[in-house]
C-alpha cells in the first residue's frame, strides 16, 4: 500500500479514523466483560488529558472535524464477522473467552454521548455512562485525537513531501526491527493503538514486525488488526480497574483492599497468561509488601511506570522471598519503550525471567524530527475521573503520572504507604 498517496487523497468517509468497535485494545474488551459481570451499573466518567501542554490541540485540530469523527464512532456496532471472531476465536489458548451474555450486550452496544468544549488551547472531552459503556470510549477517543493531529500537519504537505516523509519513517522503523533481530529469545507485541500516527500506519508497522521478526513478534493489542492479519490479540488489564474499585471504597480499610479485590474478581474470570499483575497504580512497593499469598502463583507482572529495571528487580525479589522461581515467571515491560531500552532490559533480565515487551507509541508514531517537531509524539491519556460521583486517583511509581484531586492523592499516599518518589520524564 502506498500510504503517502492514500494520505494525500484522504477522504474520511472511506478512511474514517476508527473503523470498528474492535479497533481497540484487547484488554479493554477483557476488562469490559469483568465490569459487565460485577459492576455493570456503576456510573463512570472518563476525561481526556493532554500531559504535553505545549501541543495546543484545540489550535491544531478543527472542532468540526473532531465532532464528525466522534459522531461516526457513535454509529459503529459489531459486524457479524467481528462477533463471530470474538465468540469463536481462541484467545490465550481458550475458546469462547467472552460469555454469551456479554456478547449479546456488546452486539447491541452504541457508545454513549460525549461532551466537548475548548479551554486554553486544549479540548475538554468527557464521556459518561454505565461503566462498561463509557470505558469503551477511551481507545477510540485517543486514536481520533492522535490521528486528527497527524492529518492537520499532513494537510500542508505536497505529494512528494509526503512520499519523502513516509520513506524516512519507514526506514527508521525497519532499522529498529533489524536491531531487534539480534536479540535472543525476544518476545514483543504491538501496544501502539492509543497514540498511533494513524490506523494505516499502525497496520503497516504490524506487517513490518511480522515480516522482520517472525515468531518473535507475538501479536498486537489491536483487535481489528489481529483479526484481519490473523495474529494473536494481546492484553490483560489496566489501571482503570483499581482506580474505579478504589473510588467505590466506603472507608480507608476498603480502599487498602481495593487493588486486591480487583484481582480476585479477575481470577474468577481468567487463568494462565491472563493472570498478569499490574502493581503500580498505588505504588509497586506497597502493593507487593501487602499482597495476599495467592497472588504469588500468578503468571507474571507488567511494569508500566517508574524505573523498569527497579520494578523488575522488586518483582524477582518478591517471588524469591515467597519460594517461587522467577525463571518461571513473566515480566512484561510496557512504559515508553524504544529499541535501546528494549535491548538493555532484554540483556539484564533474559534468562532470569520470561521477558516480554509491549511496544507502544515509539513503534506506531515515531515521526520525531521528520516534520520539525510538528509530528513528534505527545502524552495524551483518557482516564476514569469519577465513579458514582466520587473522584478517582492514580499514584503510579512515577509521580509525574499521578492523577486526581490533591487532597485525595494525599489520602491515598497515606493509606498505601507511598513515601518519597523520584519523578521521571513522561515521554509518551
Amino acid at each position: 500500500m502506498d500510504i503517502a498517496s492514500r494520505v494525500y487523497n484522504h477522504n474520511w468517509k472511506i478512511d474514517p479514523i476508527v473503523r470498528s468497535l474492535i479497533d481497540t485494545d484487547f484488554y479493554k474488551l477483557l476488562m469490559a466483560q469483568t465490569v459487565f459481570h460485577y459492576h455493570r451499573d456503576v456510573q463512570v466518567t472518563f476525561a481526556l488529558h493532554n500531559r504535553t501542554t505545549a501541543v495546543r490541540l484545540a489550535d491544531i485540530i478543527d472542532e468540526g472535524e473532531l465532532r464528525e469523527q466522534l459522531d461516526h464512532v457513535r454509529t459503529l456496532s459489531l459486524s457479524r464477522g467481528e462477533s463471530t471472531w470474538l465468540r469463536g476465536n481462541m484467545f490465550y489458548g481458550k475458546r469462547q473467552m467472552f460469555s454469551p451474555e456479554f456478547m449479546e450486550w456488546f452486539e447491541g452496544l452504541r457508545l454513549p454521548p460525549y461532551h466537548l468544549e475548548k479551554r486554553d488551547g486544549q479540548y475538554e472531552l468527557t464521556f459518561g455512562g454505565t461503566w462498561p459503556e463509557a470505558m469503551l470510549w477511551e481507545i477510540p477517543a485517543l486514536a481520533v485525537i492522535s490521528e486528527l493531529r497527524s492529518r492537520a500537519v499532513l494537510k500542508g504537505m505536497g505529494r512528494f513531501e509526503l512520499q519523502v516523509l513516509y520513506a524516512r519513517a519507514t526506514t527508521r522503523l525497519w532499522e529498529k526491527i533489524e536491531r531487534l533481530r539480534g536479540l535472543d529469545n525476544l518476545g514483543i507485541a504491538d501496544f501502539g493503538t492509543r497514540r498511533r500516527h494513524s490506523y494505516l500506519w499502525q497496520d503497516w508497522c504490524v506487517q513490518a514486525m511480522q515480516e522482520g521478526l517472525g515468531n518473535r513478534f507475538t501479536g498486537t493489542s489491536n483487535c481489528l488488526i489481529a483479526m484481519r492479519r490473523e495474529l494473536e490479540a494481546i492484553g490483560t488489564n489496566a489501571h482503570e480497574l483499581p482506580m474505579v474499585y478504589a473510588a467505590l471504597a466506603e472507608d480507608n480499610t476498603e480502599l487498602a483492599e481495593a487493588p486486591y479485590r480487583v484481582l480476585a474478581d479477575w481470577q474468577r474470570e481468567h487463568d494462565g497468561n491472563l493472570r498478569i499483575i499490574l502493581p503500580d497504580t498505588y505504588g509497586t512497593e506497597g502493593f507487593l509488601k501487602n499482597a495476599p499469598e495467592w497472588l504469588v502463583k500468578w503468571t507474571g507482572i507488567r511494569i508500566d511506570s517508574g524505573d523498569p529495571a527497579a520494578g523488575a528487580e522488586a518483582a524477582i525479589a518478591w517471588w524469591q522471598a515467597r519460594g517461587e522461581d522467577p525463571r518461571n515467571k513473566r515480566v512484561i515491560f510496557s512504559d515508553g519503550l524504544d529499541v535501546d531500552k528494549i535491548i538493555e532490559l532484554q540483556a539484564r533480565f533474559g534468562g532470569r525471567v520470561k521477558v516480554g515487551f509491549g511496544w507502544g507509541t515509539l513503534l506506531t508514531n515515531d515521526f520525531r524530527g521528520l516534520a520539525g517537531d510538528a509530528l513528534d509524539p505527545f502524552s495524551l491519556v483518557c482516564k476514569a475521573v469519577s465513579a458514582n460521583g466520587r473522584p478517582t486517583v492514580k499514584l503510579s511509581d512515577n509521580p509525574a503520572k499521578a492523577m486526581g484531586p490533591a487532597e485525595e492523592i494525599a489520602r491515598y499516599k497515606r493509606v498505601f504507604g507511598v513515601g518519597a518518589q523520584v519523578a521521571q520524564k513522561v515521554v509518551v
